[in-house]
C-alpha cells in the first residue's frame, strides 16, 4: 500500500512538472487508483462528488472574496492606500520599504490571494522605488514576502480551501490567522530596519507635516472598513462565511462607486479575471476530491497514518519532519497544487497524533507562503520580476526573498514551540 501511495505522488508530481495541468494530474492519479482497486464502477461514484463540491454554498464565497479584491485593485483603493502606508511609515530605517509590507499586510485584509497582494503592491510601489534608488533586490524581496501575507491575514482563499477539505470551521481558521499574520508583518519589518542599520543604508523618506498625514488617512478607511465588515459580521453571528464575503463584497462595490470608478468596463474586467482565477481554484478542488475519494475508498490514509504512527514519533518530531517535506515540495510545486495534493495525506497522520486542526491550518499556510518565494517554481518572485521596471534579472527577486525564508521558518519553529500564538484567539472567541 505504502509503495503504491509513493507511485501515484511520484507520478502525479512528474505529470505537474512535465507540463500537464494540476487538475488533470490529480484526477488522472485519483482515477487510475480507484479503477486499479474497483473496477470501472469507481466512474459511477466520481459524479456525485464533484456535483457536491460545486454544490457546496461555502465554496462560493471564494469567488466573492476574488471579486472583492478586483474591485479594490481596479478602483484605485491601492494605489491611494500605499501613498497614505508611505507617509506614515517613510520615515523608519529602510523607507518605503516598510511601506511595502504595510501596504501588503493591509491590501490581504481585504484580497485573499497572495499573487493579487505581491502583483498590486508590486505595481504600485516597484516605480518609486527604482525611480528613489532603493536596492531593487530588497525591493522586490519585500514585495514577495508582503505578497505571501494574503494567504494569512483573513480573509484568505487558502483558508476556505483548507477547511473544506478538513471540514474545518473557517471562522476559527479566520482568527486564528490574525496574530500570526500581524506578528509576521511586524518580524518582516523588523528585518528591514535592522538590514537598512546594519548596512549603512539608512534610508529615509522625507517628513511630512502631521496634518497632512492625519488627511491621508482617509485614504485606509475603505480597506478597513471592508475588514471589519467581513470579520465583524462573521464573528457576531450575523452572517455565515459566504454571506460575510457577499457582504464585504458590497462594500467593496459601495466604496469603488465613491471613488468615481465604477464603469462598466471595469466591472467586465474584475468579472472576467474573477471568473479566470475561481474557475482554476474550483477545477483543482474538483480534482482534489476525485483523488480524496480514491484515498478514502482504498484507505490510503488509514495505511498511512498507521504506517506513520508504527515508528513512535511524537506530534513535534512529524511536524519537523512536514517541515522539511513542505520546503522541498514548494521548490517545485504551486500552492493550491501543494494543499490539495498532500492534506488528504497528511492531515490525518497529524490529527492522529493530536495535532490541532485550526493550529495545523496556519502551519499549512505558512508552508504555502514559503513555496511562494522559493525558487524554482515560486510563483510571487516570477510575478514581482516581470512588473520589475529595470527589467534585470530574475536573482534579484531570489537573493531579496532569501532572508524572509530563513525568517518564516524561524517562525514555524516559534509556533510549534508555542502553538498558544495561534490557538489563543480562536479559544477566546469560541
Amino acid at each position: 500500500m505504502i509503495a503504491a501511495v509513493a507511485i501515484g505522488f511520484i507520478g502525479m508530481l512528474g505529470m505537474m512538472l512535465a507540463g500537464l495541468p494540476i487538475a488533470v494530474s490529480m484526477a488522472a492519479v485519483g482515477i487510475l487508483g480507484g479503477i486499479a482497486a474497483y473496477g470501472m464502477p469507481f466512474m459511477n461514484s466520481i459524479a456525485p462528488v464533484v456535483w457536491g463540491v460545486h454544490n457546496d454554498n461555502l465554496l462560493t464565497s471564494i469567488p466573492l472574496f476574488v471579486l472583492m479584491g478586483e474591485l479594490l485593485l481596479r478602483s484605485g483603493i491601492a494605489d491611494r492606500m500605499f501613498g497614505a502606508m508611505a507617509a506614515w511609515l517613510g520615515r523608519l530605517p529602510g523607507g518605503l520599504l516598510h511601506t511595502n509590507i504595510g501596504c501588503s499586510a493591509l491590501f490581504a485584509a481585504t484580497s485573499g490571494s497572495s499573487v493579487a497582494t505581491a502583483a498590486t503592491v508590486g505595481t504600485v510601489a516597484l516605480p518609486s522605488l527604482h525611480n528613489r534608488g532603493y536596492s531593487m533586490s530588497m525591493s522586490l524581496g519585500s514585495i514577495a514576502a508582503g505578497g505571501t501575507l494574503g494567504i494569512l491575514i483573513p480573509p484568505s482563499v487558502n483558508m476556505i480551501v483548507y477547511g473544506s477539505l478538513t471540514d474545518t470551521s473557517i471562522g476559527q481558521l479566520f482568527i486564528a490567522g490574525i496574530i500570526p499574520g500581524l506578528l509576521l508583518t511586524g518580524i518582516f519589518m523588523l528585518w528591514i530596519a535592522a538590514h537598512a542599520i546594519l548596512t549603512g543604508d539608512n534610508r529615509r523618506e522625507e517628513s511630512i507635516p502631521l496634518a497632512q498625514r492625519l488627511a491621508l488617512l482617509k485614504e485606509l478607511i475603505a480597506p478597513g472598513v471592508v475588514f471589519f465588515v467581513v470579520m465583524g459580521s462573521l464573528y457576531t453571528g450575523i452572517a455565515t462565511t459566504t454571506e460575510s464575503a457577499a457582504l464585504g463584497l458590497m462594500t467593496a462595490l459601495f466604496f469603488t462607486w465613491r471613488s468615481g470608478k465604477l464603469s462598466w468596463p471595469l466591472l467586465v474586467n474584475c468579472f472576467v479575471q474573477t471568473a479566470r482565477t475561481s474557475g482554476m481554484i474550483l477545477l483543482v478542488m474538483s480534482a482534489a476530491f476525485i483523488l480524496n475519494l480514491a484515498i478514502g475508498l482504498t484507505g490510503v490514509a488509514e495505511a498511512m497514518t498507521e504506517w506513520v504512527t508504527s515508528f513512535g514519533l511524537s506530534a513535534t518530531q512529524m511536524l519537523l519532519i512536514l517541515v522539511v517535506f513542505y520546503l522541498i515540495l514548494g521548490m517545485f510545486m504551486d500552492v493550491m497544487s501543494m494543499m490539495v495534493a498532500t492534506i488528504p495525506i497528511t492531515f490525518p497522520i497529524v490529527h492522529a497524533l493530536g495535532v490541532d486542526p485550526v493550529w495545523f491550518g496556519i502551519f499549512i499556510v505558512l508552508m504555502c507562503e514559503l513555496g511562494l518565494i522559493t525558487p524554482p517554481v515560486g510563483m510571487n518572485l516570477f510575478v514581482v520580476h516581470g512588473i520589475r521596471p529595470d527589467k534585470g534579472s530574475i536573482r534579484d527577486a531570489i537573493v531579496g526573498a532569501l532572508p524572509y525564508v530563513a525568517i518564516l521558518l524561524t517562525f514555524t519553529m516559534l509556533l510549534i514551540i508555542f502553538p498558544e500564538i495561534v490557538t489563543w484567539l480562536p479559544e477566546k472567541l469560541k
